[in-house]
């Protein structure tokens, strides 16, 4: 049985719970005792926060207590960190290299990597940077982070200046798109090469997260993420976002090194994404299979609830449903 170390486990109850169904012993860590994946893993383990120099010790600590050989990070916040100290984790980190992951962490470095490796891209600026002939609306963009926080539309000049005095965060200038949203799942092997690309309409989201979506077959997306996915070299699970536009262009705006928010639907559809991951972590090399999923799939997901207990050790378990 492969053990799979997951790290800010979070609410990602789906990602632990589809890893254990394909049969990984899970490790669930986070420095929150009521995060809910915590209880949905064989182990759990809380852990020093990310900034602590302790962190990375603690992780390497529970790969040998636990024989992890596969470490999965289920948010953007530690990302960088792991990819750096990969050789002193001893398991495989599901990461591409970490300049990858660091440009990718920062929109405006991630436009410049995209411009780089021939990937069609928004215009994006510094704030500094905006040409007096850009065209309205506009969108003010925090730099780095995630789920959608501090995103505001310029309409005109005077617009843009209050929105970059008012936001709290470094932030970037970009085109405003007019076209539809794509989101594709897509799962590379430890080469780079796109083994599978499972693109979803954004049907709704909250926060930044999908919570409604539909897995389409569009051959043009699929190849779309093939090719940005070998370009940039990405490894394991990425969330892959673009516009197309009226004449048919598709223009990347974000790409998550992680599993989405969406993650239900690709594995509803089939794309057997955990069991990938572990046949990586076992030494395999899986044979591409683009197309492969069930296409027509509707997700819609709703919120749900844990209720724990005192153990008696000062640590919480779940509630039985007698007690």
């Amino acid at each position: 049985m492969t053990a799979v170390l997951f790290t800010c486990a979070g609410q990602r109850v789906d990602i632990v719970g589809a890893f254990r169904r394909a049969g990984a012993l899970t490790v669930a860590a986070d420095v929150n005792p009521l995060a809910p994946a915590l209880y949905h893993a064989d182990v759990q383990a809380l852990v020093p926060r990310i900034d602590d120099d302790e962190y990375v010790p603690a992780l390497r600590e529970l790969v040998e207590r636990h024989g992890v050989e596969l470490i999965v990070p289920l948010t953007d916040l530690d990302q960088v960190t792991l990819a750096g100290a990969r050789e002193q984790l001893g398991a495989l980190v599901l990461l591409p290299d970490a300049e990858i992951v660091e440009r990718l962490g920062d929109k405006y470095l991630a436009h410049l990597l995209f411009e780089e490796r021939g990937i069609a891209s928004p215009p994006t600026w510094l704030p500094t940077g905006v040409p007096d002939d850009a065209e309205f609306p506009l969108l003010v963009k925090a730099r780095s982070g995630f789920g959608s926080r501090h995103i505001y539309r310029a309409a005109d000049r005077a617009q843009l200046g209050f929105f970059l005095g008012y936001t709290p965060v470094d932030s970037i200038v970009q085109a405003c798109l007019a076209g539809e949203e794509f989101s594709i799942d897509v799962f590379c092997d430890l080469d780079g090469r796109c083994l599978n690309a499972i693109p979803r309409t954004m049907i709704e989201s909250k926060g930044g997260e999908s919570i409604k979506g539909m897995t389409i077959r569009d051959d043009r997306l699929i190849e779309l993420a093939r090719d940005v996915a070998e370009k940039l070299q990405l490894v394991g699970p990425a969330n892959v976002q673009c516009f197309r536009e009226a004449d048919g262009s598709h223009f990347l705006t974000d790409i998550n090194t992680r599993f989405g928010g969406g993650f239900p639907l690709p594995l509803a559809a089939g794309g057997q994404y955990p069991e990938l991951a572990l046949a990586l972590a076992r030494g395999e090399r899986p044979e591409p299979r683009l197309g492969d999923f069930r296409e027509g799939v509707v997700m819609t997901r709703f919120f749900s609830d844990l209720s724990l207990t005192e153990n008696g050790d000062g640590t919480l378990k779940p509630l039985a449903p007698a007690e």
